[in-house]
């Protein structure tokens, strides 16, 4: 036994290292986790005001069913120094409370904050940072617009299920009187007796929908076309080109709402509009929108409309909310390594020591 050969398979038996207890050990004595400053309220908020910059963005996010506030800096790029702020809660008065503490003379330093369409978080960035200029996020107003495509989706496919429904409903209709009129027939003209009855013809007994040139239903179209809808026109397939064809052709109004969700789209991608061009352009969509009788593509320019002077803002300095966007993604992958979040106070140390 003594001169049994050492191989790497005897060695990761030997030094074979439990994965709770590392992580308990890691936790209680290899980390500085126990003497962390922000410890005693990092299940409330947690604040890192040493990386405050001047191009900030703020968005929430959700762990172990809680909504957090999670203010952070662009320019950590999210890496180190990215993070600013944790704060548990969307409501403004809890969050406004919190970031307050961040020093006076670096919250007035601050250029500008994107954001999406909420009022809370507007209301948020305008309390703390006064001098801040709000640029609500592009891609959540043209978010906004194919929600409102969704909707007239939703409500033209609900319309084709229940005419294909009554379509159903007569031809079980029909067969049923087909079938007494046969047994009529059969009980009036009586078989003579001795002759036998030929082969018992083919009848059409299960219902079948129309079927459109692309061999879909209405119904098929309707559920297929939801993420193309969601899509410029220059990004669609040609087997999407054609199901969008047979479909505007059957719901005119749905090729209405695209179009005009699409013709904003337009104005956010134009990389030559300043401001003053933009809000004239964006003038020109309400005129059209005006026209339209499209009930959920006028709330979407009401939507608009309520924001119109911080959305506009975008185009003075181009900037969105796609890096608050990445930072959650680069949390909730974090927690997916970690199998989950139990200790929300540990996790957010962990936070703070890759992301702060």
């Amino acid at each position: 036994m003594d001169n049994e050969p050492v191989t790497a398979k005897s060695l990761s038996h030997t030094y074979m290292i439990d994965g709770g207890t590392f992580e308990k050990n890691y936790k209680d004595v290899l980390s500085d986790f126990r003497s962390w400053a922000q410890g005693p309220h990092a299940s409330e908020w947690v604040l890192l005001p040493e990386n405050m910059g001047e191009h900030l963005g703020i968005d929430e996010t959700s762990f172990c069913h809680e909504v957090y506030t999670i203010l952070h800096n662009k320019d950590g790029h999210g890496k180190k120094h990215t993070v600013i702020a944790i704060i548990k809660g969307t409501k403004p008065s809890e969050v406004i409370k919190r970031l307050m503490l961040l020093p006076e003379d670096v919250r007035l330093k601050v250029a500008d904050i994107t954001m999406d369409l909420s009022n809370s978080m507007g209301a948020i960035a305008k309390a703390v940072f006064p001098k801040a200029v709000i640029i609500r996020d592009c891609f959540h107003v043209i978010q906004r617009g194919s929600d409102g495509i969704e909707e007239i989706r939703l409500r033209l496919k609900r319309e084709a299920v229940k005419e294909q429904k009554r379509q159903k409903a007569e031809f079980k209709k029909k067969l049923d009187r087909l079938a007494k009129q046969r047994k009529a027939y059969r009980a009036k003209h009586k078989r003579p007796k001795g002759r036998k009855r030929g082969r018992k013809p083919m009848r059409r007994t299960s219902f079948t929908p129309q079927i459109l040139a692309n061999e879909e239903t209405k119904v098929e179209c309707l559920t297929r076309c939801r993420k193309q809808m969601l899509k410029s026109r220059d990004k669609w397939t040609d087997c999407q080109e054609e199901r969008a064809k047979l479909l505007f052709e059957l719901y005119p109004k749905l090729k209405e709402a695209h179009s005009l969700i699409n013709s904003l789209r337009n104005i956010f991608k134009n990389k030559k509009l300043d401001k003053e061009k933009a809000k004239d352009k964006l003038h020109e969509w309400y005129g059209k929108v005006t026209e339209s009788t499209l009930r959920e593509i006028k709330s979407v320019r009401d939507t608009v409309k309520a924001y119109e002077d911080e959305i506009l803002n975008y185009f003075t300095s181009r900037a969105t909310n796609a890096s608050a966007e990445s930072l959650n993604s680069k949390l909730k992958a974090f927690r997916g390594q970690l199998r989950g979040v139990r200790d929300i106070p540990f996790f957010f140390y962990r936070v703070s020591l890759i992301f702060g």
